[in-house]
């Protein structure tokens, strides 16, 4: 249950935080910020998993 509470906690203020302080950054809105913005959470898990594959093979 305190995990779910978290998680809930942890996506409202990301939440409040896209709404309210995303509109002052200044990124502008082209083809390949928008690539970026989109794969980054992608390549970062790969990156992740991929990072932990040489330790389970060692366990």
């Amino acid at each position: 249950m305190g995990f779910i509470l978290k998680l809930l906690l942890l996506s409202a203020v990301l939440s409040l935080l896209i709404k309210y302080a995303a509109p002052s950054l200044l990124i502008p809105a082209t083809a390949t910020n928008a690539l970026i913005i989109v794969l980054l959470p992608t390549v970062i898990m790969a990156i992740a998993l991929l990072w932990r594959i040489p330790r389970q093979t060692q366990n």
